[in-house]
């Protein structure tokens, strides 16, 4: 048996990148799905949007491996849209044991006093409000669970430590930390357990592309994927410029599972020693 045999776990982001892989490794550990994506474009975003059919092939993964799997276009900027998700799957699946609040977004890169407005609202709203409307509407049926839980929200490395260009998206991370700390003394009376994990650089769309690259390659008219790779080098310890989406889905899974039993209101970094360097 996998070690999260019979247990829902409900994702945000999960059309694709660490979503997706997350979904394949709880499935893979015995776990059913509930699954969000937003599947439209995000003003300012440095990535293409995902697609339904980037959500029909995580469906497809998931299914692939016997598992059932609820995957619902939704917003994480609207609890009504989170809400009804989160309730249409547990209606389905008939339970909801772990969140993995992990939807999130790049924008306009630059320094603090050139951002937008709407950019830093929109990276707040997102990164940060949203993972407390995913907590919001997924606590009450884990609470009525009575079974205990996992909540773990996708932080960053750039929530434990200062990046420069960046600030609107150093200041969501932070706060996800804060909301995380106050939610597990919260729910800990009711044995749910709430963690961040903190990646550095992961091969995901969001860090894959034009603009990450040019951020970090300001030399070349055109860097690619390996420019990149050597560039982001430095932020890490270890010598890799970025890690794999399957490296944070097995973190999530242990801490998911009852060998976390009493891991609660911990940042973990899985992030090649970026934030001690």
């Amino acid at each position: 048996m996998g070690r999260l045999e019979g247990k829902v776990v409900f994702i945000t982001g999960v059309a694709r990148g660490q979503g997706r892989s997350h979904a394949i490794r709880f499935a893979e550990e015995g776990a059913d799905i509930i699954g969000i994506d937003v599947l439209e474009p995000i003003a300012g975003s440095t990535s293409p949007p995902a697609t339904q059919a980037d959500m029909d092939e995580t469906v497809a993964a998931v299914e692939a491996l016997d598992r059932r799997i609820v995957a619902t276009k939704a917003d994480v900027r609207s609890l009504a849209q989170v809400k009804k998700a989160v309730d249409d799957g547990v209606a389905q699946l008939g339970r909801l044991d772990v969140v993995i609040a992990n939807a999130g977004v790049s924008t306009f890169m630059g320094p603090a006093e050139s951002l937008s407005e709407e950019a830093f609202v929109d990276m707040v709203d997102i990164n940060l409000t949203g993972v407390w409307r995913s907590c919001a509407a997924a606590i009450p049926h884990i609470k009525a669970g009575g079974r205990g839980g996992s909540i773990i929200m996708t932080s960053s490395a750039a929530g434990l430590m200062a990046y420069a260009n960046v600030g609107h998206y150093v200041a969501a991370k932070h706060g996800v930390v804060g909301l995380m700390r106050t939610l597990a003394l919260e729910l800990a009376p009711e044995s749910i357990r709430v963690n961040s994990i903190h990646p550095t650089t992961v091969d995901t769309p969001m860090v894959n592309n034009e603009a990450t690259f040019k951020l970090f390659r300001p030399d070349l008219e055109n860097p690619t994927a390996d420019d990149f790779v050597e560039a982001a080098k430095v932020m890490n310890a270890l010598p890799i410029g970025w890690v794999e989406s399957v490296d944070i889905s097995n973190a999530m899974v242990w801490l998911a599972s009852d060998e976390a039993r009493y891991v609660t209101g911990v940042t973990l970094p899985v992030d090649a020693g970026a934030v001690i360097k």
